[in-house]
């Protein structure tokens, strides 16, 4: 099993509790560890001169797909490595690749271009390029099935309640009024 988080789950402990259970992982990761940010977007530095310190990943890996869904054209690119498994193994049990993806996204002639970076404990044997970005792009198809539902028809993102127990519990009302409206077939 592989699992799939955004930001707040790439945390160590974890990553060693999926690699102890016998899972992978495949974690965004954000300004939350600092560290492993910069760790991830200094191996995705442009090529410096052969006497510079440091030197490019050995075995980059690259992949993108091009859509065009709801007016709106949709690029995903992603690069590989995994020239900093043996330096993060330690901290970030499992850890055996980085990812740094770009999202460009043109609605209604209007850029917007988002990159950010990813950590996984699958090899480059185990998921290539392609198969790292699928497994991005599903994470975020589950993310906007749950979520978006709830945001635009139950408007939950422009709720004002946040005392006591009425944000759990209109949440539990939205909950049962949508599992509902599922089974009924809507």
């Amino acid at each position: 099993m592989t699992i799939t988080g955004d930001a707040i789950f790439t945390q160590k402990a974890i990553c060693r509790v999926i690699i102890d259970g016998g899972g992978d992982y495949f974690f965004t990761v954000k300004g939350n560890q600092p560290a492993l940010k910069s760790d991830i977007e200094q191996a995705f530095r442009p090529f410096l001169p052969p006497s510079a310190p440091w030197s490019p990943p050995t075995d980059p890996g690259h992949a993108g797909t091009i859509e065009k869904n709801h007016g709106r054209i949709e690029t995903y690119q992603i690069d590989t490595t995994s020239s900093l498994a043996g330096y993060l193994n330690p901290l970030w049990a499992g850890a055996a690749q980085v990812c740094r993806i770009t999202r460009e996204r043109i609605i209604r002639g209007k850029e917007t271009i988002e990159t950010v970076n990813a950590i996984t404990s699958l090899s480059a044997d185990r998921a290539n390029p392609e198969q790292s970005l699928a497994l991005s792009r599903a994470h975020w198809g589950i993310e906007n099935c749950l979520h978006f539902v709830r945001d635009v028809t139950c408007r939950e993102d422009q709720a004002r309640t946040h005392a006591g127990n009425a944000p759990q519990v209109l949440a539990a009302c939205r909950n049962t009024a949508l599992t509902l409206t599922r089974r009924l077939g809507f």
